[in-house]
């Protein structure tokens, strides 16, 4: 994928974990949830960083290997759940709901990563499994065009992934950045 389906996958969870828009101090926090939600849902792709040392794509720490199995989104996003946890009231017993909701939807947004990569017609699939299987895997159908990694995507042919990807998340798109009215009451 060229990221673009990424990125709305980030800003939608960043939306939706804010709840309602409103006063222009919470739109710039909005702003700034978006930014660090999507690159989140972007994070898995870091294990492109591996080609550089020498690590192969098909290795199990190779891209879309390791980094893009519901293994790696559990345990990343249970680590954001008790990181968001500390940032909670001192010397509660449990984690507050904030910091269990923030679990759940890091992970989700991390296994979306893998999902989405799955619908691709290219590659050579996710790890779903690892580190039980190192095993790719691709979905039924694969509407997704694959992007071409590294400055190949500044091609025509990365142009064209952009603009289908654009197309196919335009209602995450319009779900993240529609405006929203306040919550105040009447009066």
């Amino acid at each position: 994928m060229a990221s673009i389906g990424h990125v709305a996958v980030g800003m939608a969870a960043a939306r939706w974990r804010s709840g309602t828009g409103g006063a222009r101090g919470a739109t710039r926090a909005l702003a700034l949830s978006m930014l660090l939600w999507s690159g989140l849902s972007m994070l898995p792709d870091a294990d492109v960083l591996g080609f550089a040392l020498g690590v192969r794509y098909g290795d199990p720490w190779g891209h879309r290997g390791a980094t893009h199995s519901f293994a790696f989104a559990i345990a990343l996003g249970l680590l954001l759940g008790l990181l968001a946890a500390g940032f909670g009231a001192a010397g509660a017993r449990r984690p507050p709901r904030a910091a269990v909701v923030t679990a759940l939807l890091a992970s989700l947004v991390l296994a979306s990563h893998a999902v989405l990569d799955t619908l691709t017609d290219g590659g050579r699939g996710c790890a779903l499994f690892w580190p039980f299987s190192d095993e790719r895997h691709f979905a039924p159908l694969r509407p997704i065009p694959v992007a071409p990694i590294g400055i190949g995507f500044l091609s025509q042919r990365g142009l064209r992934v952009a603009l289908v990807e654009l197309v196919l998340f335009a209602p995450v798109f319009a779900y993240a950045l529609w405006p929203r009215r306040s919550r105040r009451g009447p009066g």
